[in-house]
């Protein structure tokens, strides 16, 4: 059972506030937490129990790329199509609208 206290779950819990329809990213991740550490909140996302109720697929680079995704692109592209987040050529269309930055965390 995980740590409920631990860096993964505090990404976990952040991620939860990230709305449909709306992406952010690992460093505006990060940088709610109190951290630089963006590949951290990448390698936590990367092996998150409680997908889908925590939606990683709502998480991508900070220029707009997709970013990965453990169940793979075409899959994240599915999910956030379900959503109305399109992407085209391997990046997110109107990122600047579609943009969620995260509030700091405690």
């Amino acid at each position: 059972m995980p740590i409920k206290n631990s860096f993964s779950e505090r990404c976990y819990a952040l991620l939860k506030t990230v709305p449909k329809g709306k992406v952010t990213t690992y460093q505006s991740l990060a940088h709610a937490l109190g951290t630089q550490a963006y590949r951290a909140v990448g390698t936590a996302l990367h092996h998150n129990p409680y997908a889908p109720n925590v939606p990683c697929h709502r998480v991508v680079n900070a220029n707009g790329d997709l970013g990965g995704f453990a169940s793979g692109p075409k899959k994240k592209i599915a999910l956030l199509r379900q959503e109305g987040v399109l992407v085209k050529g391997g990046k997110i269309v109107d990122f600047e609208k579609k943009f969620f930055n995260c509030k700091p965390f405690k």
